[in-house]
C-alpha cells in the first residue's frame, strides 16, 4: 500500500500511547509536507531530549540539570513527610498546577503489566524504600481499571507500615485520567482525599 519508508514510520508512530494507524499516517504525511529544515529541527530536538533529560533518583520525574534529584525533590520547602504516588509525569504536572500539594512524589510508571496479571508493580521495591519516616501516603492513581486495582494493592501493601494512607477524593470521573482533569477538579480531589 504505502512505500516501505512511509509504512516503517507509521509503525514507529503507532508505538506512541493512544496513536493508532490513522493518526500515525497523518503524522507521516505531515512530515512529508513540511520543509526539510523543520524535519531536521524536529530530529535535533528529539536528540537533545534524550541527551539532556534524566530521571530523578527519588521520584523518577524527568528533569534537566545537575545532581540526581529533580527540582521538587531537592527543594527545601517541600514537605518530606508526605508522598503522593502517581502513575506518570503528566499526573505530577497536573497536581502541581493546583498549588494545593507541597509534598514529594513517586512515579510508579505504566500500569499495563499490572493489568496483565503481574501482581508486582514495576517500581514497587523502590517505592517501599521511600516510605521510611513518612506521615502520609496519598495514592493518586487514575480511576481506571488498572489504577483501581493498583490502589487496592498498594493499600494492602502499606497497611502494615502504620502510616496514614489516603486517596484522592471524589470528583475525578471513573475511567478518566489526571492529565485531562481541570485544576479545580484536581484541587477539590486533593482537599477531600480520604
Amino acid at each position: 500500500m504505502y512505500p516501505k519508508s512511509i509504512q516503517k514510520l507509521i509503525e514507529k508512530f503507532t508505538k506512541f500511547p493512544t496513536v493508532g494507524p490513522r493518526t500515525a499516517a497523518r503524522f507521516v504525511f505531515y512530515l512529508l509536507r513540511i520543509p526539510k529544515e523543520e524535519v531536521n529541527e524536529l530530529l535535533k530536538t528529539i536528540s537533545e531530549l534524550k541527551e539532556k533529560t534524566k530521571s530523578c533518583s527519588f521520584c523518577f520525574n524527568q528533569f534537566e540539570g545537575g545532581g540526581n534529584l529533580c527540582e521538587i525533590c531537592s527543594s527545601p520547602t517541600r514537605d518530606k513527610n508526605i508522598l503522593c504516588v502517581i502513575e506518570k509525569e503528566t499526573d505530577l504536572i497536573s497536581i502541581e498546577k493546583t498549588q494545593k500539594y507541597n509534598g514529594l512524589y513517586f512515579i510508579l510508571g505504566d500500569l499495563v503489566d499490572f493489568r496483565k496479571g503481574n501482581k508486582k508493580l514495576t517500581r514497587q521495591n523502590e517505592l517501599i524504600k521511600r516510605t521510611k519516616n513518612l506521615k502520609e501516603i496519598i495514592i493518586a492513581l487514575n480511576p481506571t481499571t488498572e489504577g483501581i486495582a493498583a490502589t487496592l494493592y498498594l493499600e494492602r501493601l502499606f497497611e502494615p507500615l502504620k502510616i496514614k494512607i489516603t486517596r484522592l477524593g471524589r470528583g475525578l470521573p471513573v475511567g478518566g485520567e489526571l492529565e485531562y482533569a481541570d485544576e479545580e477538579t484536581l484541587s477539590s480531589a486533593l482537599e477531600s482525599r480520604r
